[in-house]
This record gives structure tokens, sequence and C-alpha cells, in this order.
């Protein structure tokens, strides 16, 4: 790196990603933010930059790297760190560690661990460590790769092998196997080894008799209820099999179950009628959750729930690799918890592409003129709530909404009170234009979707 690419990083001012530090006096502490950069997003670690933020470089003696690389090698497990050297002046010089996320996480330095926020280094907590290393073990070793004891090729589905070998065929997602027997199928998946089955095999393709038996959390559970709460079952349901029949059993659940939107388009005198819910945004959901559920938990199961108001799809486990809800609907890098299951699931046509299912439920939802779905996790469990919007029995009357439109009506059911115009277009971010803003508030009253209180700038609106 020359001393003008030093100058422009320095300029950007220390983040998660870069540490700055006037000199390698301070490497104990340098080492700590080290280690916590191996724990997250890597990054760099600047030495010779004085506290106003200048670039002027250290006297770089015959031990100073030799020391540096010590203290670096007291973190554990072992891992490789860059270290470069860049010219300042004739005798001083910019010292840069740079390091990319560990692979061995989590990493610990003289006996604690450290995790990165902002430009902060903190000391990770017990149960964070726990979390990380187990995440580290499950890479490796886990619930989905391990041999199903005592079960056998009889106790599968070959049907449903034939059905997903011939679909990831057909799409151009696996190439064609030189044989047909059950067993070659298999190992093209990855799902077989040694003549043993994977439990993920099981999960994929096992016959219902045994699984009801001895997989009890190849589960689903199915209710419906009368208005906004669990108060007053409609129906309520359960269903045993494997992750296939468990998602054709959810989706039939759901077209019997949920109401019918309709809308009238110009030009044409049928009405068209649709799910509530976009059908691919809830199999979206109904996939996340088979992939991404924590087998080991024998009680767990999926559960789909339909209220007057909303539909929630909830899986047993919590979310991992540090991810939070809110990271979910922006770019993510996919980790599935059960990789075998998700790459099946994958070559099946059911998930289309990696780390964009929460994206495009909310990409469907919202071009169905519908909030983005919400994600919760709560009690080891992980939601996902679609909603509609109060009083639209009838969605899309007189076409989509606009995204301005949608926006709008997201800030108006996410408050809570009514708001002014005012308060609607800072929160848009718009300081100029309000006749748009009007504008798109009368569609949405005339549309049955918003309501007012008062007139002129005094009116107040709120969802209806």
């Amino acid at each position: 790196m020359t001393l003008d690419q030093i100058e422009t990083l320095v300029a950007t001012g220390e983040s998660e990603t870069l540490e700055l530090k006037a000199t390698t006096g301070t490497r104990r502490e340098a080492v700590m933010t080290i280690c916590a950069m191996l724990n997250n997003k890597g990054g760099h670690v600047l030495f010779g930059i004085n506290p106003s933020g200048g670039v002027v470089g250290q006297n770089v003696g015959e031990h100073t790297i030799e020391e540096l690389s010590a203290e670096i090698q007291r973190i554990e497990p072992s891992t490789f760190v860059e270290i470069e050297r860049i010219p300042v002046s004739d005798n001083r010089q910019v010292i840069m560690v740079s390091m990319k996320p560990g692979s061995l996480p989590p990493y610990k330095y003289k006996g604690a661990s450290y995790r990165r926020v902002g430009n902060t280094t903190l000391r990770m907590s017990d149960d964070e460590y726990n979390r990380m290393l187990f995440e580290r073990m499950h890479a490796e070793q886990r619930w989905e790769n391990q041999f199903a004891t005592g079960w056998s090729l009889d106790d599968l589905d070959i049907t449903e092998i034939r059905n997903t070998i011939a679909e990831a065929i057909h799409i151009g997602r696996l190439n064609a196997p030189g044989s047909e027997k059950p067993e070659e199928l298999l190992r093209g998946l990855g799902l077989m080894s040694g003549g043993e089955l994977y439990r993920a095999a099981i999960v994929l393709f096992g016959k219902t008799e045994r699984l009801d038996s001895e997989m009890p959390q190849c589960k689903l559970r199915v209710a419906r209820f009368r208005g906004l709460d669990r108060s007053d079952f409609l129906d309520n349901r359960q269903f045993h099999g494997n992750a296939f029949s468990l998602l054709a059993s959810a989706e039939r659940f759901l077209r019997e179950t949920l109401p019918i939107s309709s809308q009238f388009v110009s030009g044409r005198m049928q009405r068209i009628d649709e799910p509530m819910y976009p059908p691919l945004a809830t199999r979206e959901a109904l996939a996340n959750a088979l992939c991404h559920r924590d087998y080991a938990m024998v009680g767990g199961s999926i559960g789909i729930a339909v209220y007057d108001d909303r539909l929630e799809v909830t899986s047993t486990g919590p979310l991992h690799f540090g991810l939070v809800p809110k990271d979910l609907f922006d770019s993510h890098e996919s980790k599935p918890w059960n990789p075998l299951i998700a790459r099946t699931f994958y070559r099946r046509g059911i998930i289309e592409e990696w780390g964009r299912g929460t994206l495009r439920m909310r990409d469907l939802m919202m071009g169905a003129g519908l909030p983005k779905p919400e994600i919760e996790e709560r009690n080891d469990c992980v939601t996902v709530r679609f909603r509609r919007f109060n009083g639209q029995a009838e969605r899309g009357l007189g076409g989509s909404l606009t995204e301005q439109q949608i926006a709008i009506l997201t800030l108006l059911h996410s408050s809570d009170r009514s708001l002014a115009l005012g308060e609607i277009r800072t929160l848009l971010g718009q300081t100029e234009n309000g006749r748009r803003v009007r504008e798109d508030l009368a569609t949405l009253k005339t549309k049955g979707l918003a309501e007012s209180t008062g007139h002129g700038r005094g009116a107040r609106w709120k969802p209806r």
C-alpha cells in the first residue's frame, strides 16, 4: 500500500475495521483489537498515526516487528496476519497489520476474547464466546451430517428422491447421474457416505410412519384463529413427514385458509382473485424455516398461524452466526444452519438464490402493495410475520400502490399516533415537495387505506 492510500484510509476515521495507533508501544491494546477484528469482519491496525490523525510514522528499530509479531502470536488459535511497512520519511514508517475475518473464531488473546463495536474494542461475554465456539464446531460436526443409525434406504421415499434429481437436472442445477440407483443418487446429493445415510437424508426423504415415532421434530403445526389473538381456534392441525411433504401440506393449508384478495384491472371485465399474501413470498418463508431450523431440538417444529390481520411462520431455533433480524433485509451472506438440507432445496428449485430469500419476500410483498415482512427472534424461535393493512380486504383497487404510497402507509401503521403532513414529509426525508405527499395521502384515503382528522395544515393522518 502506498503512502497516499494510507492517508486516504486514515481520513475515513476509526471504525469497526480500522484502528489507529501512535506507536507499537501500545501493541498489547492493538493486539486486543486484532483479536476482535478476527472475530468479526477483519480490518487494519495502523501504527504511526498521531492523535489528530496525522500520518507521521514511527521509528522502526531492529526488534520492533519481531516484538509486534511475538505479541500477535499469543492469539489462539494460531492465525495469519499481514504486516506491511510503508515509508513516510527517511527514518519513519507506518506499520500496517491487515487481517481477513478469522476462519476459526472465536479467537482469544492472553485468555480473553474480544469483539469490535464501532471503533471500540470490548471484551466478549462468556455467552458470546460460547455461541461462536458452538458455531465453529457446527461447521464440521452438526446434527444433519451425523449418521442416521438404524435407518436404511427402505425407510426413504425413493419416488421423492427421483423427483428431486429430475427437477434439479431440468433446471440445470445438477448434471445427469450415471446411475438411477437410490444410493448413487443420494451420494450425488451429498446425503450418504460409506453406505450410511446422513440425518439430512432422513429429514428430506424419510417415510412418515417412522419419522412420526423416531423423529418427532419433523412436524408442522397449523392453526387458523378468529380475530387478532389465540383465544379462539377455527382450525388446529398437525402434520408429520419429510421436509418436502411438510412444505406441500403447509402450502395446501394456506391455499385453503388464507382470504382471497380481488382487484379490477382497467380494460378487463373479470375480477382477478389472488391469495392475500403472494404465494412465492410465503413459500420462501416456509423453505427458510425448513432449512434453517434446529432439528436437534426434539420438541421443535414449524408453525403456521393465520389471524385476521396477519400470517406468522415460526421455526424452532435462534438465528446464528451473529445475525440479527434487521440484518436479514440487507444484503447478507447466506450461512444456512443445515447446509445439506438447504443445498438440496436449492437444487430442487425451491430456494432460488443463496442469501436472497428474505430480500425476495420483501420485494414480493411490497410489489403487491403490502408492508415488508417482519422478522422476530424470541424464546429460541424465529418468526416471519406477513401483515395486511387494516381495512384492506380488497387490496389493489385501481392498481398497485407506488413505492412512496407504500412507505407512507408503513409509517402510518408503525406510528402509535396520528401524523401531520409535515411529520410524514420529515420521516420520508422530503423537505421540499409536499404536493406529491398530499396527493399520495389523498389516494390512500380514496382506497380506504388511510383516514384524516382535521382540515388543511392541521389535518392528522392514521391508517384505516
